[in-house]
């Protein structure tokens, strides 16, 4: 148990820190979506080959394997468009930057109210985080000189398309880098999530939406739609961490102790006795009064008014 000069030591070295990660907080939700927005508009142009069209050589001229690929335009338009798709990574490096130290200084704050929290977690947030920044950047890199070797080669064939996008040395390395990386911070943001929201530290809508919002990173499905949510989740972060939260800010920042959200059935109880269900330090809430019984009625008392039996 740590004592008031340690939790109020604790207290001012997170406000600093807290203070200082406002601004770069709302940079980073700004970058992120523009990351998936620059990414996504940038695709959409690209030439797409349907069923048909990808069988057409088998069909029209009975070549399994023609000497140019229905696929190669779509090779070529990757690699005469790498300057945006690399400047998206980069900003999507930057924004997953920042949601890296954001989560560390949530985690230690945690950390210090519920030392019992999984101590892994801090290595696959960092590690997670640094990894998967570098290796956004990585891919696009690798995916443009893969394409431009394929755009300028002789080599057009359904085997050289595949090389140049999916099954080459080097792509197939940065998917499993990718997959490892993405994996271990989606795993450290929610246990972060789950044990801030135990501490009092994130309400739980902001902490549901940091676990949906760590899933949505390590499976990046919907585009810049559902970018939108991680997005959101860490421009609000800022606002927690620059003190400006709706209603005020959590108890338990201030505190430097543990102010556990009272549950459902603390909040029933309450509105049952009429008090409202307040964060405290053991989580506990005051009962409700109870009702007192009628110990005067019962059956004896309709006996003794009922009438004789005819």
């Amino acid at each position: 148990m740590p004592s008031s000069s340690e939790i109020k030591q604790q207290v001012e070295w997170e406000t600093e820190r807290r203070t200082r990660l406002a601004v770069p907080a709302f940079a980073g939700g700004v970058l992120y979506l523009l990351s998936g927005i620059i990414t996504q508009s940038t695709l959409n142009g690209a030439p797409t080959v349907g069923i048909l069209q990808g069988l057409a050589p088998a069909l029209e001229k009975g070549v399994a394997n023609p000497a140019v690929s229905p696929r190669a335009p779509e090779v070529k338009f990757i690699s005469h468009h790498a300057g945006p798709l690399i400047a998206g990574s980069v900003l999507a490096a930057l924004a997953i930057g920042v949601l890296t130290l954001v989560l560390l200084l949530l985690l230690q704050a945690t950390r210090f109210r519920r030392p019992e929290t999984w101590g892994p977690a801090r290595m696959l947030v960092l590690g997670g985080g640094v990894g998967l920044a570098v290796i956004s950047v990585a891919h696009q890199v690798v995916a443009a000189i893969e394409t431009h070797k394929f755009a300028v080669g002789h080599d057009l064939s359904n085997h050289a398309v595949d090389n140049a996008l999916t099954k080459g040395a080097a792509n197939l390395t940065i998917d499993y880098l990718s997959l490892v990386a993405g994996l271990s911070l989606a795993v450290g943001m929610i246990v972060t999530m789950i044990n801030a929201m135990r501490v009092g530290l994130l309400t739980r809508w902001m902490g549901t939406v940091g676990i949906i919002s760590g899933i949505l990173i390590f499976l990046p499905i919907g585009g810049a739609t559902l970018e939108v949510v991680p997005s959101f989740w860490i421009v609000a972060m800022g606002i927690l961490y620059i003190g400006k939260w709706p209603n005020g800010q959590p108890p338990a920042w201030e505190s430097g102790e543990a102010r556990p959200w009272p549950s459902r059935a603390q909040m029933r109880e309450q509105a049952a006795g009429g008090k409202p269900a307040l964060a405290t330090g053991a989580g506990d809430v005051t009962p409700a009064a109870a009702k007192p019984k009628n110990v005067s009625g019962g059956r004896s008392s309709r006996k003794r008014t009922r009438g004789p039996r005819g």
